[in-house]
Order: C-alpha cells, then structure tokens, then sequence
C-alpha cells in the first residue's frame, strides 16, 4: 500500500478547452453524509463532460465513507464509457473519525484507484483549521512560525502511513492568509523530500484561488521545488458540488505553462500514469 508504480510511457489525452484533463479532487457528498447514487453522480460526469474533462476522481472526506457504494460507481462507469470515473477518498487527520477511515480504507484498498492525503486539524480536536472564517481564531495570538512547523509535521506523518497516493492542498495553512516571518525553506525542502522517497505525487488545487488567500496550492515556490525533485502533480479543484468541477482550469493550464510543467498524473488502482499536456 501506498508506493505508486508509476507507467511510461506517456500518453497524450484528448483535447480539451482548458488543456487540462483531469479533475482528481471532488466531494459528491460535499459536508454531509450521503449515500451514493445515480442521481448524486450523474451531474458530476455531466459537469465533466461539459467542461472537456476526460478523468475525474470521487475523493469524499473518510468520515463519510459510509456513503460510498461501489457498486453505484460501477453503474455510472457504465453509463458514462467516454468518461475514466476513479473511485478514491480524501484521508485527512481527523482526530474523531481518521482512525476508522483509515481501516476503512485498507479494507478497500485494491478497489480504490486514488487515496488523498491531508491535514485539516492542528491543536482543535472539534474544528477544521481552514473552515472559513471561524476557522481563523485558531491563529488569532499564536506564533505563526510554530504553526507552520507544525502543520508541515503533520503532512510528513501523513505522507508515511501508507495509505496516501497523493498529497492535497499541501500548503493549506495559508489559507486565511497568515505568513510565517521565519525561513521556511528548511521546512518545505525536508517535506518535498519525504514526499519525493514516499513515491508520493502533490496535487495543482486551484480552491485556495477562491479562498480568502486568493493563491493556488501549493505555491510558486513549492512548485518549482518539487519540478526540481522530480515529484510529479496531480491536476484539482476540491469542488463540493458539480458546478465547481475544473474550476479556474483555464488559469491553472497557464499556470503550468509558465512553470514548465508538461505533466499531469492519473492513477488506476493506484497505478499512476504521467499523461502529457497539450501546449
């Protein structure tokens, strides 16, 4: 578990208005349990197919995993043959419910395609950090340097469960827009690495474009660095509803364009294959 093969060599997909093809974060249950559906689902491969994209991923929260149905993913698959639809799930440290979504997912393992990884939870067992605006108290009066180094700890813990394909928003503690004073460089360097000997991709997200940081994740200079790595992305919108699916991927494809980056991962059975961008 947890160690991508990766698959060479590379494909070129189909075009798409946007350049990019894949959406690999999305939440069809968005902030509440629900049972999977055909009615739940389909919107989402319609949004796909709306917007030119020829793979996306279902990555619900772990804790709603009581809602995923294999069997539905099956059926929509089937009724969508132009579509790759991979079955995945987002496992963040939920200090509550992680426990039992991580044996959730090593029971399901060989039928899950894509495992996010995340940290949504600092020194609060009861609220998200990067729940807007409440979610901002928790940096009100505390040592943001300290906050920083911490977060990017529990990224590194997250990177070696095992269990992750890929990691998510990876500098998500920027969200409301709070910056360390200190050289965080040592830092970041030291969780790329980690990444890098995990086998491990980072996701392009362009949700934190609509948060109050107004940047992409991760930022410029994790980018550059993890090119320099050789660590490979993943293509994301984090869209909680099917109107938000490949959102800003316009922006983003010329994001990856001025960065150089000319690849893009999609995984099957947590297989990954680096497809190439049309320029």
């Amino acid at each position: 578990m947890g160690m991508s093969s990766e698959v060479f060599p590379t494909l070129r997909p189909p075009h798409s208005s946007s350049l990019l093809f894949s959406d690999y974060h999305t939440h069809p249950q968005g902030h509440r349990g629900q049972r999977y559906t055909q009615a739940l689902l389909q919107p989402w491969a319609e949004s796909a197919r709306r917007l030119g994209l020829k793979d996306i991923a279902f990555t619900d929260h772990d804790r709603y995993h009581a809602g995923i149905d294999f069997d539905e993913i099956d059926r929509l698959r089937e009724q969508n043959p132009d579509l790759q639809i991979r079955m995945g799930i987002e496992l963040d440290n939920d200090p509550v419910h992680s426990a039992a979504g991580r044996n959730w997912i090593e029971k399901h393992w060989d039928k899950l395609d894509f495992v996010l990884g995340s940290v949504h939870f600092l020194n609060r067992d009861d609220q998200m950090f990067d729940s807007v605006p409440a979610g901002a108290r928790q940096f009100e009066h505390r040592n943001i340097d300290a906050i920083y180094a911490d977060y990017f700890r529990r990224v590194r813990e997250m990177a070696c469960t095992g269990l992750v394909d890929c990691l998510a928003h990876l500098d998500l503690v920027k969200i409301h827009g709070h910056r360390p004073t200190a050289d965080i460089a040592t830092l970041i360097n030291e969780t790329l690495e980690l990444i890098r000997a995990q086998d491990l991709v980072i996701e392009l997200s362009t949700a934190g474009w609509r948060k109050p940081v107004h940047e992409l994740y991760p930022s410029d200079a994790i980018i550059k660095l993890a090119i320099e790595k050789e660590i490979r992305f993943t293509t994301a919108s984090d869209a909680h509803s099917h109107v938000q699916l490949g959102e800003n991927f316009p922006s983003l494809a010329q994001k990856t364009s001025i960065l150089g980056i000319r690849q893009i991962c999609t995984f099957e059975r947590h297989k990954r294959t680096a497809l190439s961008l049309q320029l």
